[in-house]
């Protein structure tokens, strides 16, 4: 009786695993990854950001900020 239970528990088990692997593939969360549009769109959006932030560090206002800013902390600093 003992090793029938066993094979019954170890069967169990398998169809446990199987099943909780198939819900995990044809889940309702199959599509958690980005496709090759959402990766295009997204790059582009990220490239314009860059290009935005470059235009705003590098302009004169900014750099002249940033001077006047490590000038002062070199002066508090001694």
């Amino acid at each position: 009786m003992r090793p029938m239970k066993a094979v019954s528990m170890r069967h169990d088990l398998t169809g446990w695993v199987r099943a909780r692997w198939a819900l995990l593939i044809t889940g309702p969360h199959r599509e958690r990854g980005m496709s090759t549009t959402e990766y295009a769109v997204g790059t582009i959006a990220a490239c314009a950001f860059a290009a935005l932030l470059f235009k705003v560090v590098t302009s004169s206002e900014v750099q002249q900020m940033i001077t006047a800013l490590i000038n002062r902390a070199l002066t508090v600093a001694g």
